[in-house]
């Protein structure tokens, strides 16, 4: 039995190998350009802060606002601090223990919210949730009048407490927790350390919040900016200046600053100051959105 071979339709080979450019999409050069000119009107008001931080004060006024003058930034700075005996740095205390403290309990407290909305059956769960989304709709300013009279019936006004009880809550924080415990969280290793002898909350914090850790993080970077950046509720709640937060502070300065020329300076190099937390703790923080946080796997 005899086997013929097909023809072959195949190229004859010429020795070089021919290369077929793709065509260049229009999105492969939008998408850059477009990210390119985000990041500039992002960083253009940075920009413009960082070289009026260095300015002096007839400097400030006297040169163009883009081009450096007579650097003096650590002088400057020295100015900020010491200024009024030292104020500002009381005020940086209390902007990091309005946003430290009131970031990490509502990330706890959101954290475990969404987790139960997620993994418990009880009656009532979607009415719950729906009134907490409901929350997310409101802005900060329309309840800053509503809690400054329930504080001042509870005797708070003016103290700690009335910034920091109202920044323990996040509605965003519990609906993006329950969005991530039913995505990251499985049911075969919650019956799993169930069957092992854990407890409720152990299982919590020692699993699921691991589990949650970008969610988490996540939260706990809006709030603290949020809280950071807040001026209308320390505005309502604060009148002791030894209290203010330090945008509550700057702003003080600034609405003096005519009879004071000095503090126009200070003010802006007061700002330059108050972004440094924020830049310091994304850049600490953003490692643990990375994806690979879960450790193990579930053996079925």
């Amino acid at each position: 039995m005899s086997i013929t071979k097909a023809p072959s339709t195949a190229a004859p080979r010429t020795g070089k190998t021919s290369t077929v450019k793709a065509p260049v999409r229009p999105a492969r050069i939008l998408l850059p350009v477009g990210l390119a000119v985000a990041a500039i009107y992002f960083l253009f008001p940075v920009y413009w802060l960082v070289i009026a931080a260095t300015k002096s004060t007839g400097n400030l006024f006297g040169s163009s606002g883009f081009l450096l003058s007579d650097p003096q930034l650590f002088q400057n700075i020295q100015n900020v601090l010491g200024y009024s005996g030292g104020i500002f740095l009381r005020w940086g205390a209390n902007s990091v223990l309005y946003s430290g403290v009131g970031a990490l309990v509502a990330t706890i407290l959101s954290m475990s919210a969404g987790y139960c909305l997620a993994k418990f059956v009880f009656a009532g769960r979607e009415v719950w949730f729906n009134i907490i989304l409901a929350g997310v709709m409101i802005p900060g300013t329309a309840l800053a009048l509503p809690l400054f009279l329930l504080m001042s019936q509870v005797g708070l006004v003016n103290t700690y407490w009335s910034v920091l009880i109202p920044s323990l809550v996040s509605p965003f924080g519990v609906y993006l927790g329950r969005i991530y415990a039913t995505a990251a969280v499985p049911d075969s290793l919650l019956e799993a350390s169930r069957l092992d002898g854990a407890g409720e909350a152990r299982i919590f914090f020692t699993l699921v919040l691991r589990l949650m850790m970008p969610a988490a993080v996540t939260v706990f970077l809006f709030q603290f900016i949020g809280i950071w950046n807040n001026y209308f509720l320390p505005l309502v709640m604060l009148s002791s200046p030894d209290l203010y937060p330090i945008t509550l502070g700057l702003v003080s300065w600034q609405s003096v600053a005519d009879r004071n020329p000095e503090l126009y300076q200070l003010a802006i190099g007061g700002a330059f100051l108050s972004v440094i937390p924020i830049m310091v703790a994304i850049v600490s923080l953003q490692r643990f959105w990375r994806a690979g946080l879960t450790e193990g796997s579930v053996k079925g």
